[in-house]
């Protein structure tokens, strides 16, 4: 029997999306998580070590991404229709597919940021570990804390290229199916990383850092968008069509023209206000306005960086090759 539907579109055939907003925040968390163990190793490595002394997003940090990256696992655990098979993926080795990299390297991941949780924790607060092999663990390891650093970075670029990966290697979505989505994903994960540090970071001089990184990044954001844009646009016909629900405001495509729209106001807002915080004649400690700007700024790179996912996984599943 073939079945034939006519007039499909994002709001009259929602079941044409396979993945929806699980998956969205599972790419967003995922990279969220990514981008802070990337800040987190660079607030330990930076001037040796001088950059987290005496801040308590020193401790926090490595302890909020596998907190983080669980979160996200657990979105993406209810959107599998039989949950025992997860169980497949690490029972095989598929080096060809991105999926089976992105599952083993997940598994990497967990106790790398684990380890280097417990290698950054200070003497004085390893007693709330409770259990004694954990205190001895976190004993032994401070020993190596730069080599777990730069495992912990190593596994956050690699994860957070994979959240892009894991969509462009889709050729039948001709919206996904771009070189330039997973530097994307990963410059936007690394961006969210530093938001969510500033935002957890105490001392004015790990705050204004961050501020700076992600004042690069954020512009490296808005540099890569167009050119995404632009790259599907010169490319075939079915490129072409992908991006048009960014901008076509009819009652189809209304959500993907607003969340474009959003990013154009969103992100170059906390660029400049970020740029602010950085040239603003700040005393020994940030004023309650100046943090405020701080943590405002930061959510709202954040919320660029959720709109980015959910946007390109509904619309991915809009574009056909045909």
């Amino acid at each position: 029997m073939e079945l034939t539907i006519t007039g499909a579109n994002a709001m009259t055939s929602p079941h044409l999306h396979v993945w929806d907003w699980r998956v969205s925040l599972y790419l967003f968390l995922g990279g969220l998580s990514a981008g802070l163990a990337i800040m987190t190793s660079i607030l330990h490595v930076r001037k040796g070590g001088k950059l987290a002394e005496g801040d308590r997003a020193a401790i926090t940090a490595p302890i909020y991404v596998p907190v983080i990256l669980t979160i996200g696992m657990l979105f993406i655990f209810m959107d599998l229709e039989r949950k025992l098979n997860v169980f497949w993926f690490y029972l095989t080795v598929q080096p060809l597919s991105p999926m089976s990299w992105g599952s083993w390297g997940l598994l990497v991941f967990y106790p790398v940021s684990i380890l280097f949780a417990l290698a950054t924790l200070p003497a004085p607060n390893r007693r709330y570990l409770l259990i004694p092999a954990l205190i001895r663990w976190s004993e032994k390891l401070q020993r190596f804390k730069l080599q777990l650093a730069a495992l912990n970075f190593g596994m956050g670029i690699f994860i957070g290229v994979y959240t892009g990966v894991l969509l462009s290697s889709f050729v039948a979505r001709p919206l996904w199916n771009s070189a330039i989505l997973p530097v994307l994903f990963l410059t936007s994960a690394m961006s969210a990383g530093a938001a969510f540090m500033i935002m957890i970071a105490q001392q004015k001089k790990a705050k204004l850092f961050f501020t700076k990184v992600d004042i690069w990044l954020v512009l490296a954001e808005m540099v890569m968008l167009p050119l995404f844009f632009y790259g599907q646009y010169t490319s075939s016909g079915a490129h072409r069509e992908s991006i048009m629900p960014f901008f076509t405001f009819n009652h189809d495509y209304f959500w993907y023209g607003i969340g474009m729209l959003l990013l154009l106001i969103v992100l170059p807002i906390a660029l400049v206000m970020k740029y602010l915080e950085v040239h603003e004649d700040h005393g020994e400690e940030l004023t309650p306005v100046a943090l405020m700007k701080m943590n405002v700024s930061a959510l709202m790179v954040l919320a660029g960086g959720l709109i980015i996912r959910l946007s390109f996984v509904y619309a991915g599943q809009l574009s056909h090759l045909s």
